[in-house]
């Protein structure tokens, strides 16, 4: 699949459902092989992003950036996902390229815009906004693979205003796909998404990079919030779901439900038998990895308080299992 074709046939077939496409954001230890095949059987997205994956990790395996088994997908996914790839350092992002073509990878994302401050002391993520020439070599660099190349950023790093000149700037790089997350680096995740600027993104794009795929991110929380979003803004190509869910891993129904507890701790089941498989090949990420997610399943408004703090103190994935075995005598009934 060429450069051109692997977004374009993503847009298309939104576009023929008249509708935005989809994606789960790139999530640091969530948005691996084990997490994307749950949220598939859940409901899943027209395409996921990898975990953020340091692109001089790919070629050397000494760096103190390690991928493990961040490249990992296992061969019941049917869909490779975008290798979210960070760094600032042009020449990692060329020699990571043919190795991330190799294995099979269609796509490229580069990560502009994650405000973790490990992250940003190496130069990567939100710092590339206050470098323009390093963001410049290295979407040029990832462009030398072939692959489909596209960015992630948010709108500025101290100031939303700081958007009228980063955007642009990004746009004249001509990526496939530019994902705006709707807040600047210093805001985190501690305001509201600044949804006023979406017309006036969509403006910058067509005038200065019609061919380039617009996508927003940030507290969006499902299917039917995204959509309507697109719907209030057209010209708004994609959607990406992040922390949403969390919420709900049925996030990307089209046509939502309600779910049940024992639907949500088969899913639960699902993760543990996919975590201890995954296991057998890398020996990350460990156990206490797993435990984040035990809220996504085991919800208060369902009466299992008492059973995810029964198991927050387990040790295994087997503990887990015997206290789903069990698991009604810790749920509280209406």
């Amino acid at each position: 699949m060429t450069e051109s074709t692997f977004w374009s046939q993503i847009a298309t077939k939104a576009k023929e459902e008249q509708r935005p496409f989809f994606t789960m954001a790139p999530m640091e230890a969530v948005s691996n092989t084990v997490f994307r095949q749950v949220i598939t059987k859940a409901a899943a997205p027209d395409t996921f992003f990898s975990e953020f994956v340091y692109a001089k990790g790919i070629t050397d395996p000494h760096t103190k950036f390690p991928v493990h088994g961040r490249l990992y997908m296992d061969p019941r996914e049917q869909k490779y996902p975008v290798v979210q790839l960070w760094g600032n350092i042009a020449e990692d992002f060329e020699k990571a390229g043919p190795v991330l073509k190799n294995k099979g990878f269609q796509a490229i994302d580069l990560n502009m815009g994650c405000p973790d401050s490990t992250v940003i002391k190496n130069h990567g993520g939100s710092d590339l906004i206050r470098n323009y020439q390093s963001a410049k070599e290295v979407i040029a660099a990832a462009k030398t693979s072939g692959l489909a190349v596209s960015a992630k950023t948010r709108l500025g790093y101290s100031k939303v205003e700081e958007y009228k000149d980063w955007i642009p700037f990004l746009l004249q790089q001509n990526v496939a796909v530019l994902t705006v997350h709707l807040r600047t680096k210093m805001e985190m995740s501690k305001v509201p998404a600044h949804y006023e600027v979406i017309d006036n993104l969509i403006k910058l794009r067509d005038e200065i990079a019609p061919e380039t795929l617009l996508q927003i991110n940030g507290d969006i929380p499902d299917y039917t919030a995204g959509l309507k979003l697109a719907q209030a803004h057209p010209g708004l190509d994609g959607i990406m779901i992040g922390r949403g869910v969390f919420a709900n891993p049925f996030a990307f129904e089209a046509n939502p439900q309600e779910h049940s507890l024992d639907e949500l701790l088969q899913l639960l089941h699902l993760q543990l038998d996919l975590f201890d498989d995954f296991a057998k090949h890398y020996d990350m990420p460990r156990f206490p990895s797993l435990k984040r997610f035990f809220k996504i399943y085991a919800r208060p408004e369902l009466g299992a308080t008492e059973l995810r703090n029964k198991m927050m103190d387990a040790k295994t994935t087997d503990e887990v299992r015997e206290i789903l075995d069990n698991a009604s005598k810790y749920v509280t009934k209406d």
